[in-house]
């Protein structure tokens, strides 16, 4: 395995982290209920969960950069909002 796989992966994977905390906050904020911020944990963190998969093993190397940009960006943009 290329290890540009790797590191891209463990980069989504620390910014995902991230994400799905900061999704879980909002959620939290805005409902009240804990079944929603479990929810949504879920969906997130099962998205994160194909998307490393995909990207260790058949996402082409533009696409994967891509990706790991746009959720470094938009975990970026959630921390610096609130």
């Amino acid at each position: 395995m290329e290890i540009w796989r790797i590191v891209a992966t463990g980069l989504l994977a620390v910014a995902g982290v991230l994400l799905a905390l900061i999704v879980m906050a909002k959620v939290r904020e805005r409902t009240g209920r804990s079944g929603d911020v479990a929810i949504s944990g879920a969906v997130t963190f099962t998205a994160l969960g194909i998307l490393g998969v995909l990207m260790l093993t058949v996402l082409p190397a533009v696409l994967t950069w891509v990706i790991v940009a746009v959720v470094a960006a938009a975990v970026s943009v959630m921390v610096l909002a609130s």
